[in-house]
């Protein structure tokens, strides 16, 4: 194949750009990798699968033939496809009210939901919209995230104590029924649990490497397996696991599941890209190479629908996992490809190992994992930076804490929205004086020394001028008038930092203009770049206030308007000395 076809074909199959460049030295990496990453996602797989309500072989089914897909078409060489925390809570929340958890219909719908996101997600990456995720605000993800996090862990209080809790995404009932039931509690269930999260947490403080959560569960297994914990101490275990690959069969397309499930998909669609795209750019920065968006959209999108076709959950790209597969030196996605021929010989020949896991500890694998999303290091820093940011975190959290995880993703999603909408209609704007002995102006309010003109206003607006902040507009130049020591004479705009205009803003600046003409007020424009000035061209406004009033530096514009201003003073002068 030559470059260039290669080039073209590389367009719509990623891989062939690692693969056309694969050296024998990258192997050993992708090797170590493959084999460090499966052996942490078989356990979380099961983990992740129970969580969402769904047997565990569904988790394992999740991470076979979508991470051979996206190892095919996704442009991130490091990102560790599979089931995560968070893609499984909502996939309970949406399919909870449905159908029972574990039951075949609930098995179903969550197959036919993998459909959907995969749908969801292609049908952005063919439409090149991965730009729209670009409007939820990181305090945003931080806030539902961390929430989501509470959430999630305390919904594996019932498999870490051994009682029996209400499924609820509502944190304070959940602690209520434990402390009124703690009497109940199984001490052995307990003690695995809390056995299991303290070893995973001291492996990980000895080498980040190291498969924690897999020793874990090797660990826990054979003591339930010696002591006869489930039949003893009646400690709940995962109990037999199906043997063998999925097969491929058509998910359900009844049309009112699939109306039922929409609003689901599209939230794990975005929330699951959202994940994916943090840590695959994260990691991408540091071995320098670039990601591409859209391709990531598609290469979640096929994952989702080929895994669909094989009884797999809906998945994503894991943080920790992620980050285990590019310290463990991997170096293409053949460590994806290894990952998953592992896990599938897992489901051939392991399953009956699988019988004797206790849920403690997959519980524990969820606590741990979860732990992480709680960001509270983010909470301190927008405090300290700023608190405008810190504010909306702080509602996100405790909107989706109070009222469960799809309506505070809503409620985020719209919230983002909303600070866009108003950042941008009250753009930063600064009253400019020109620093001594300088032809540099800067912001009076933090620069005092700085030296203005009597008679003239010399403001600059930092952001697009369109019809949203029209009238903000106008409202500061009154207010800056307003707070003049001498009658305004001329108005300088510096609209060095306007990269837009709309036919809106074009009207007002018409209006403004024949306004201040009535008041015997000039207008002054500075830094006009130039696809304003071409709007500006086009509307006929340069002509109606005229070419002179156009300059290409703020000084430039300040030398002329001091001019003006002592021209119209010295006139006046002479009127007023005829008169006497």
């Amino acid at each position: 194949m030559t470059p260039r076809n290669l080039t073209r074909v590389s367009r719509w199959l990623p891989a062939l750009t690692w693969l056309a460049g694969y050296q024998r030295r990258f192997l050993r990496g992708d090797l170590v990798a493959g084999v460090t990453v499966a052996m942490m996602l078989i356990p979380q797989a099961m983990s992740y699968a129970m969580l969402a309500g769904l047997p565990p072989t569904v988790g394992l089914y999740a991470s076979v033939v979508p991470l051979l897909i996206y190892a095919l078409f996704g442009s991130s060489r490091h990102l560790a496809v599979g089931p995560v925390a968070m893609v499984a809570l909502l996939v309970a929340s949406g399919i909870g009210p449905l159908a029972e958890a574990g039951t075949g219909e609930y098995i179903a719908l969550a197959v036919l939901l993998a459909l959907l996101v995969g749908a969801v997600q292609l049908g952005m990456g063919l439409l090149r919209l991965g730009f729209l995720t670009n409007f939820m605000s990181h305090p945003v993800i931080a806030g539902f995230t961390s929430a989501a996090a509470l959430i999630i862990g305390f919904s594996q209080l019932q498999h870490l104590t051994g009682l029996s809790l209400p499924r609820s995404e509502n944190i304070v009932l959940i602690a209520w029924h434990t402390l009124r039931e703690a009497g109940a509690i199984a001490p052995a269930t307990l003690a695995l649990g809390a056995g299991s999260i303290a070893a995973m947490l001291i492996l990980r403080r000895i080498n980040p490497v190291l498969p924690g959560a897999m020793i874990t569960v090797v660990v826990s297994t054979l003591l339930v397996w010696l002591f006869e914990l489930d039949r003893r101490a009646g400690v709940a275990v995962v109990g037999e696991v199906p043997a063998g690959l999925p097969g491929f069969s058509l998910p359900s397309l009844e049309l009112g599941q699939i109306s039922s499930l929409v609003p689901i998909a599209v939230t794990i669609a975005f929330i699951g890209f959202i994940e994916s795209i943090a840590v695959a750019k994260k990691i991408a920065a540091q071995k320098r190479y670039e990601i591409d968006p859209n391709k990531e959209l598609v290469g979640l999108g096929l994952a989702n629908i080929g895994g669909a076709f094989f009884k797999a959950m809906p998945v994503t790209g894991g943080f920790s996992r992620t980050a285990v597969n590019a310290s463990a030196g991997a170096n293409t996605g053949l460590a994806s490809i290894i990952t998953a021929l592992l896990v599938g010989l897992a489901l051939l020949v392991l399953t009956p190992l699988f019988y004797t896991i206790p849920n403690a500890t997959l519980a524990a694998i969820i606590i741990v994992a979860v732990a992480g999303l709680i960001d509270v290091h983010e909470a301190r820093h927008l405090w300290q930076v700023k608190r405008e940011d810190f504010v909306m975190m702080t509602v996100t959290f405790f909107a989706t804490l109070l009222l469960g995880v799809k309506t505070g993703i809503f409620l985020a999603l719209g919230a983002s929205m909303v600070w866009f909408v108003v950042k941008t209609t009250r753009p930063h704007y600064a009253v400019l004086g020109r620093l001594p002995d300088t032809e540099i102006y800067r912001n009076i309010k933090r620069h005092p020394e700085a030296v203005t003109e009597p008679g003239v206003l010399a403001l600059r607006f930092d952001g697009q001028f369109y019809y949203g902040n029209v009238s903000f507009l106008k409202l500061k130049i009154r207010e800056a008038e307003a707070a003049m020591t001498s009658p305004l004479r001329i108005l300088v705009l510096d609209a060095s930092a306007i990269n837009q205009l709309d036919s809106s803003a074009d009207t007002a600046l018409h209006e403004l203009t024949d306004d201040f003409r009535r008041r015997g007020i000039d207008l002054y424009f500075a830094n006009v770049k130039g696809p304003v000035m071409d709007v500006m061209g086009r509307s006929g406004f340069v002509n109606h206030l005229g070419e002179d009033h156009f300059f290409l530096t703020t000084h430039s514009a300040l030398v002329q308007a001091r001019r003006s201003v002592k021209q119209v003073l010295q006139h006046t002068d002479t009127l007023r000395s005829n008169y006497l």
